[in-house]
């Protein structure tokens, strides 16, 4: 697996040879990153379930500011480690080994992120869960943007807290999601 395009275009993301990782397939990265395209400069970018870190990364490359990754499993997070030093990103990586719950629990850490890509394991039901826990987490702001990775079959729902449903794409057998958040409503009504 490589980089596709900006600084590090070109250099080798290892992958680990634990059989459950499922690294986010090139042309998928590719689609994805032409349809963010300049939202990408300067961006705050959470990986979650990061596994290689190659969404992270490939943001890295393409200008992003920062990006912290979150994968739960030693020796995934120690190849994802290895990836991070080998092309020289550690000043602007923050890597944490923790469960994508756990860490959306804990707080946002006073960073509000511009970006965060979702790519839990297929068939965990994790995709809607995390969905629903980043609806209404305050390290999204308003604007930014949740990309959720899943298999075709697997719905969700068009809207979760203040995120909202933008674009919805498929590769074969793979479906990606966009969704923006919106301000919380504010009113002094009282819904009947």
């Amino acid at each position: 697996m490589r980089v596709i395009a900006g600084e590090l275009r070109g250099r080798r993301i290892e992958v680990p040879r634990k059989g459950e990782i499922r690294p986010t397939y090139d042309r998928v990265r590719e689609s994805v990153f032409s349809i963010i395209g300049p939202r990408i400069e300067g961006a705050r970018v959470l990986d979650l379930f990061a596994g290689t870190g190659s969404l992270g990364i490939e943001s890295l490359s393409r200008g992003a500011r920062s990006a912290t990754f979150v994968e739960r499993d030693r020796d995934i997070a120690g190849v994802l480690v290895g990836n991070i030093e080998r092309l020289d990103l550690k000043s602007e990586s923050t890597v944490l080994r923790l469960v994508v719950a756990r860490f959306l629990s804990r707080g946002r850490d006073r960073a509000v992120f511009d970006i965060v890509f979702a790519d839990p394991p297929y068939d965990s039901g994790l995709a809607e869960r995390t969905l629903e826990r980043l609806g209404n987490w305050d390290g999204v702001g308003v604007d930014s943007l949740v990309i959720v990775e899943h298999r075709v079959g697997d719905e969700l729902p068009d809207a979760s807290g203040r995120l909202r449903r933008t674009r919805r794409e498929r590769y074969g057998t793979i479906e990606v999601e966009f969704f923006e958040a919106r301000a919380a409503r504010m009113t002094s009504e009282v819904d009947i």
